[in-house]
């Protein structure tokens, strides 16, 4: 395997599961700071903030700066301001995406009629919140999820994740929603769009073939699949475009 300038990690099931860090990837990111080589954190997790995401990596064991830290609340609260500017907003969401919100500008509105209505894992939502989600997407709203993820890992096991209940309200609504966060290549994009690199110089690393590889896929980078998550290594290479590299862990990985 060469060596990379930038190595982009998923999280959930790849860094860590829950409170648990993923100890060969602990370790593998420590060579790649002791090694000075670029890397990133990308994740589909809108809950919490880059502080909380930045806390979350500092209690396992990886001390990094926020500005390595790119989340799906984040890119969608910029494509929202970019596409949607002077909209009406309902949010199904939680303080990372609301935090995203505030720092772009976007008014988050209650009222029965909107122009979008955005969702991101709320572990509070009720059977309320999907309805008005559902009767303003009736009503022409503009449905997106800030990620299509169905299911999370856990140390508990896996959990229903924000991709089940933007469905959930699509198919109550009878539209396809848009999805801002992995397998879409947004933040990859963002990533080489502020750094500079080619995509030959990006990897992607994770555990979930259908958001993590997909999205190196549909970027156009190499992908390391790491057998510690949602995917297995006997699945992801029955899949058309296999990962460039499959791994039992990040601890096969030499630099």
């Amino acid at each position: 395997m060469k060596t990379y300038k930038a190595y982009c990690f998923d999280l959930d099931g790849t860094v860590y599961r829950g409170k648990e860090g993923i100890q060969s990837a602990v370790r593998f990111v420590h060579r790649l700071q002791e090694k000075g080589l670029e890397y990133y954190f990308i994740t589909n997790n809108s809950s919490k903030t880059p502080s909380q995401l930045q806390q979350a990596l500092g209690d396992i064991g990886i001390e990094t700066d926020r500005s390595r830290i790119f989340s799906s609340a984040i890119t969608t609260a910029k494509y929202v301001a970019q596409n949607y500017k002077e909209a009406k907003v309902y949010m199904i969401g939680s303080e990372g995406l609301e935090t995203a919100f505030k720092e772009e500008g976007i008014t988050i509105s209650n009222e029965s009629e909107v122009d979008v209505v955005v969702m991101g894992i709320d572990r509070a939502v009720d059977y309320m919140k999907l309805a008005k989600a559902s009767m303003a997407v009736q009503n022409g709203a503009k449905l997106i999820g800030t990620n299509e993820d169905i299911k999370f890992p856990t140390e508990l096991g896996f959990l229903p994740g924000n991709g089940s209940f933007v469905r959930l309200v699509a198919g109550v609504a009878g539209v396809e929603p848009m999805f801002i966060g992995k397998p879409s290549p947004v933040m990859l994009e963002v990533i080489q769009e502020e750094y500079g690199y080619d995509k030959e110089d990006m990897v992607m690393i994770g555990d979930n073939y259908d958001t993590d590889i997909l999205c190196g896929v549909r970027f156009g980078c190499d992908t390391i699949h790491v057998n510690t998550g949602v995917t297995s290594t006997e699945v992801a290479l029955e899949k058309d475009a296999i990962p460039t590299y499959c791994v039992a862990d990040l601890d096969e990985v030499e630099l």
